[in-house]
């Protein structure tokens, strides 16, 4: 703590943004920081900025950058934990969500101008599959789990930065009290309490490109028939029934598994759902509301 670089040093020891290029603002007081990446004392005769003395700290590049995101809201969705969740967003229309904002961004004039807009882009956290370490290769369940292809051409959640990009339908807004103005969306393939970090316009002139290439998913994959006694489907609210079939229809099991005896269990919306699927064809066994409900 020599100076008024070590007490600069002191202040900003928490910085959380690093960037090869640094600068430094000299505002008034508290000193501000752009950019940081190492501080040291400058030597004698090297031109020092905003009138400080050749004490005071320089700016060195930095190996790496880092970026703290601000989480912004939450989504609340009926998939309580991951199997279920459709694999790509759009696939179920049926599906409603509710995107509730952290206090912080409940202004009203954020949203202004929304509804002009039919579909939203949502970044997002795959909180459930945050890692410490990250590999250049994954294996897609579309190709079956056996074959591995590079990271970042896929979508898998497991990447260097656990972050996912899903386009969803703008149902309305609606003011709730006590969480301020919200979003009611359809489509979305996010798990319930899913962190949103940013909300995006989608633009239909610059986001929509139909002869783009799929690579190894070029289109969806074929739904399968569902079929569920009429008394089971009686019990769940309207809203959820054919959400629940559409969902069903994606086939939710891991793709390489194919046991036709095999009972399968999933959590939607408050409720337990059993099922089998035999001869291409998912046979819905029962239906349970789960214990906390």
């Amino acid at each position: 703590d020599r100076g008024p670089g070590g007490r600069l040093l002191q202040r900003f020891i928490n910085l959380s943004v690093i960037a090869p290029r640094c600068q430094l603002l000299c505002q008034g007081s508290p000193w501000q920081i752009g950019f940081v990446s190492k501080i040291r004392p400058m030597g004698s005769g090297t031109a020092v900025p905003c009138g400080l003395r050749q004490e005071d700290i320089i700016m060195e590049k930095a190996s790496t950058e880092a970026m703290t995101l601000n989480v912004i809201a939450h989504i609340h969705t009926e998939f309580p934990t991951k199997f279920g969740i459709p694999r790509q967003s759009g696939l179920v229309p049926a599906l409603r969500a509710k995107i509730v904002f952290e206090p912080e961004y409940r202004n009203p004039d954020a949203l202004r101008g929304i509804e002009g807009f039919s579909h939203l882009w949502l970044i997002w956290q795959f909180s459930a599959a945050v890692r410490d370490t990250w590999s250049p290769t994954v294996r897609p369940p579309r190709l079956g789990g056996n074959e591995r292809v590079g990271v970042f051409a896929t979508r898998s959640p497991f990447r260097p930065n656990a972050i996912g990009l899903s386009c969803v339908k703008l149902e309305s807004v609606q003011h709730e009290d006590g969480f301020g103005d919200v979003l009611i969306v359809s489509g979305a393939d996010l798990m319930d309490g899913t962190p949103i970090y940013d909300i995006k316009p989608y633009l239909p002139y610059a986001d929509a490109h139909p002869e783009a290439l799929g690579g190894f998913a070029p289109s969806p994959k074929e739904t399968i028939e569902v079929k569920s006694p009429p008394e089971l489907l009686q019990k769940l609210p309207e809203g959820q029934r054919e959400a629940l079939l559409g969902v069903l229809a994606q086939d939710p099991r891991p793709q390489y598994q194919n046991d036709p005896e095999r009972v399968y269990g999933m959590s939607f919306g408050g409720w337990d759902v059993k099922f089998r699927v035999k001869d291409g064809v998912l046979t819905v066994l029962s239906l349970a509301e789960t214990e906390h409900q």
